[in-house]
This record gives structure tokens, sequence and C-alpha cells, in this order.
């Protein structure tokens, strides 16, 4: 596993990352788990997978609601947070998603809060997809919530500063000539300063359709918001993906 020599291997594991986005809206995230309960049609004898999934916020809340849920992530300080909440029908593990997880383990896979887009190929994101296609059951869903790469890139904010307690954050943002959206992040704490890097490449629909087909797959539905909206370019927040086996 290549996590140390890669920005997320490092950034993820740092307790600033959870000061930076310690905003997050637990009720949103709740609300759109809610509508993907409903919208599967989630039962206990389900088997999900949330694919990347951090802290495991999502994975402990579907739990809640009686599923049987597996989170993986990346980071080790993330897992070891995650596993204080296993139980027998909740479990967490440390693994990348460019690695094989199992054939025709999963009926759902849930990527959530824009966990894709973080290699430096075409080729790593479409081995993860092809993971993805082998590890769901015949008649399986996967959903990507990912980043809106129209409205990203017409709406991106150069630079800003944020105070978090004692902490500061300046952060410089641009799109580079791969079409990757990159976030610098200079801290500034407890006099001492730390510089970390997001790197999250904006891959449009066609090249999403690409992955999905390589791995025998396809698009069967674009949402553009967590209430389920249809998805617009021009205007939606997000692009979520849910995707199925041809």
């Amino acid at each position: 596993m290549q996590e140390k020599l890669e920005w997320f291997g490092q950034w993820f594991d740092s307790p600033f990352y959870h000061t930076l986005y310690q905003h997050r809206d637990d009720t949103e995230a709740k609300a759109f788990m809610d509508e993907l309960v409903q919208y599967f049609s989630f039962r206990p004898i389900h088997h999900i997978l949330d694919l990347a999934c951090g802290k495991g916020r999502h994975s402990v809340y579907l739990n809640s609601l009686g599923l049987n849920v597996t989170g993986v992530d990346l980071s080790k300080s993330n897992i070891d947070h995650a596993m204080k909440f296993e139980n027998e029908r909740l479990h967490f593990h440390i693994h990348d998603m460019r690695e094989s997880f199992g054939a025709k383990k999963y009926d759902f896979i849930l990527n959530l809060f824009t966990s894709f887009g973080y290699f430096n190929t075409k080729q790593e994101n479409m081995q993860a997809i092809i993971n993805i296609g082998k590890a769901l059951q015949p008649e399986g869903r996967v959903l990507i919530d990912f980043l809106n790469p129209y409205v990203v890139r017409h709406n991106l904010v150069p630079c800003e500063e944020k105070q978090i307690g004692e902490v500061k954050f300046t952060i410089d943002r641009h799109i580079d000539v791969q079409n990757f959206i990159i976030k610098n992040i200079r801290i500034e704490a407890h006099e001492q300063h730390y510089s970390f890097q997001e790197k999250v490449k904006a891959i449009d629909l066609e090249e999403f359709e690409t992955y999905f087909r390589a791995a025998e797959m396809q698009i069967e539905q674009v949402f553009g918001d967590y209430r389920l909206a249809p998805y617009q370019a021009e205007k939606s927040n997000r692009m979520i993906i849910v995707g199925k086996l041809n």
C-alpha cells in the first residue's frame, strides 16, 4: 500500500483535517442517508459497503437503522476511531480501493462526500471502479457522491483564510493542466507551521461512463443534490451517480 507516499495518506491522518471540516452538517448527512434508505429499499438482509468511510459517521447511522454495514478507509486514524462503534453488524477495516475487496460480496456500495478522484492516473480510477463492479452482487447497486465539476470550475475561490479555535488555515486553490482541483493548505497552530495538499480530479460524467464500461457496469441515474433532485450540469451542487452491473 502506498498511502504514506500520497497526499491523502498524510492529510487524512492529520488531526487538522478533522478540524478544518468539523462544520460538516450531520443533519444533512442523516437526511441524505434517509433518502438512500428509501431509494434503494435497504433491508436488514442486505450487506452495504461504505467505501472510503472516514470516521464512519454514515456507517454508524445506517447500522443504527438495523442495517449490516462494513466501512473501509485508507486512514488508520479514521478506522481506529470508527472501530469504537463496531458490533456484530458493523465492521471497519483499513483498505485501499485500488485493491480488490472481494467478489460478489455486497448488495450496495456507497462512496460518499467526494471520496473519489484522488489518484494520479485514469488507470487507478478505473481500477477502483472495476473493483467495485467485481464486489457487487449481480443485482447490486453502487452510488458515487461526487462534486459537480462544472460548478466547481466556474465558482472556484482562489484564496481564503479560516480561523478555527487556535488554528489558522490559509487555503489556495487552482485547477492544473491535468484538470486536478488543487487545494494547498497552510496551517499555523501553537507557533508551528504545517502544509498539506488536497488534489481531486474534476472527473466529468463522460469520463465516469468510460470507467463504468470498463467495469461492465452502466450508469443508471444521476442526481444533483442530497434530496435526489435531477442532475443539471450548470447548477447542481453535486453529481451523484447510481450504477449497476450490465
